[in-house]
This record gives C-alpha cells, sequence and structure tokens, in this order.
C-alpha cells in the first residue's frame, strides 16, 4: 500500500506524540520537530507508510539516546492486558465455535495501539467486539485453511496484543494438534510493535517458536526479512498477519497463503480495503 498524503500528517503526529510520552525537553522536541519535517520531506510515495516511517523513528531514537522508544508503555499495554485474560478465557471456552471466538480475542487485542490516532477503552472495546460482525468476513477460508495446514506462521503487531494472540493460538493448537506455530516479531524495537524480548516476557515461548523477522519497519516488509525467517515463512501454508503495519506492507502482495487480522483505526486503510474506520476485518489475502 503506497504512501498517500494524509499518512504524512500521521506520522508528524507520531513523532508529537513521542514527545508527549517521554516528556522531552524543549531543545530536543525542537530538533525532532526538524528532523521530521527533514524526514517527511524526502519520503518516497511509491513506498509503504512503514518503509517511510522507520528510519524517522529510528532517527528520533537515535537523537534522544534511547534504545526503545516505547519500552515503559509497551510493558504497561501488556500488563493491561492480562487484567482481561480470564474475560476473553471465558468467551472463548463458552463458545459454539471456539476457534471464531478466539479469532475475535485477537482482532480485540488490536485495539491497543499507542501509535493509533483512535483513543480506546479496553474493557468497552472487547465486549464490542465479541458482538461486531467482521466488515469483511473470510472467517470459514481461514478456517478451512487451518485445517490442513502444519506450519503456520503468525506475524505479531504491538505490545500488548501477544496477551490475546497467545490465547489465540492456544487455542488453534488445542483444534489443529499438528500444527507447529512460529511467532514473527521485529528485528529491532520500532514504535510499540513486539521484539523478542517483549515476547519472551509475556511467555509466548510456551506456545509458541518466537522468530526475529529481522524486519527494522513498523510492518513485515518482506525484502527486509532474514534468512532464518523467510525460510519459515516461504514453507508455511497459513500466514495470520495482524495490525494495519503487516497489512500495509503486504496487502497487495499476491499469492500468499495470507489472513489479515485487525480493525480499521485510519481512513488511508478503510478506503484500500474497502471497509469503515472503526470496522474489524478478516480478510483473505490476494
Amino acid at each position: 500500500m503506497k504512501l498517500q498524503e494524509h499518512c504524512l500528517t500521521c506520522i508528524y503526529d507520531q513523532t508529537k506524540r513521542v514527545c508527549e510520552l517521554l516528556h522531552v525537553n524543549t531543545k530536543q522536541a525542537h530538533a525532532i520537530d526538524l528532523l521530521a519535517h527533514q524526514h517527511i520531506k524526502a519520503f518516497d510515495m511509491n513506498q509503504t507508510p512503514p518503509h517511510n516511517a522507520a528510519p524517522l523513528y529510528e532517527a528520533m531514537a537515535e537523537l534522544l539516546n534511547v534504545g526503545d522508544l516505547y519500552a515503559e508503555f509497551k510493558k504497561a499495554s501488556s500488563e493491561k492486558a492480562k487484567a482481561f485474560l480470564p474475560f476473553c478465557k471465558n468467551k472463548i471456552q463458552n463458545s459454539q465455535n471456539k476457534l471464531f471466538e478466539a479469532t475475535k480475542t485477537a482482532v480485540a487485542g488490536n485495539v491497543i495501539d499507542l501509535a493509533a490516532v483512535m483513543l480506546y477503552d479496553l474493557e468497552e472495546e472487547l465486549e464490542k467486539i465479541y458482538h461486531t460482525p467482521f466488515a469483511i468476513d473470510d472467517f470459514k477460508a481461514l478456517e478451512q485453511q487451518l485445517a490442513r495446514t502444519q506450519t503456520l506462521v503468525y506475524l505479531a503487531d504491538n505490545a500488548g496484543e501477544e496477551i490475546f494472540d497467545k490465547l489465540y493460538i492456544q487455542t488453534i493448537k488445542e483444534l489443529y494438534q499438528n500444527i507447529e506455530v512460529y511467532y514473527f516479531v521485529r528485528g529491532r524495537p520500532i514504535i510499540n510493535d513486539l521484539t523478542c524480548k517483549d515476547a519472551l516476557a509475556s511467555g509466548m515461548d510456551d506456545v509458541a517458536v518466537i522468530v526475529d523477522s529481522g524486519v527494522p519497519t513498523p510492518g513485515l516488509a518482506m525484502e527486509f526479512m532474514n534468512e532464518n525467517a523467510r525460510v519459515i515463512f516461504e514453507r508455511a501454508e497459513c500466514i495470520i498477519s495482524k495490525g494495519m503495519g503487516n497489512y500495509e506492507c503486504l496487502g497487495e502482495t499476491k499469492g500468499l497463503p495470507i489472513f489479515f487480522l485487525f480493525k480499521v483505526k485510519c481512513n488511508v486503510v478503510a478506503r484500500a480495503v474497502g471497509a469503515q474506520l472503526g470496522n474489524i476485518i478478516c480478510k483473505r489475502g490476494i
């Protein structure tokens, strides 16, 4: 998905949010503002938003001498999510279709996004999403694909979501016992996206093989995958992709056995996917 004019404002606003969250001083805020304008002016409109944004976020981290801009906020997101595990487990266990309810649980986790424009109340969103139909509903196709899958690649998104992802993966492995799950995370800290460290802290390795994809962008840009990740990715019979960033990078890639799960949080993605702001999506790849 190519960068759009509206994306420029969104990315710029994200730099302002970093300043607010980290309580930077006036001098630092001014330096980041200049940095943002320099990068945005040089953005390539033929590339995806994650491709363009990554170098800017890396430059901000270097300027502030911070290895992981969102470290504390990622921890807070994961801790908040854990409080809702009993509620989500109950929803799945009491459902007539556990896989469907677990898929909804994974999408519900996608509301945890410090980088998104839309604010959220997690408890309210969780309850709402369980009662909200998918605006694009390829769940049946996903269910059929999982039934013939041995290698499942699961593309992680934001910190906090892994708590819900873990429940989803547990349900998948309970229903399809021959599946091996590989949980792909980012190669380095970028915004609030999951890294190996974050996934390990939440015990994801109890249910899946955590894979450092090597990708430095806030969305899985395939050309940046390391060799180990690429081999696993290419042999997967099914790929579950969480979040808008992964959709922005892979939504126009043909021939992948991929299913996109996310909540639509911006108008650019809404137009690209053919949905409305706030819709939840379970979309098969092209």
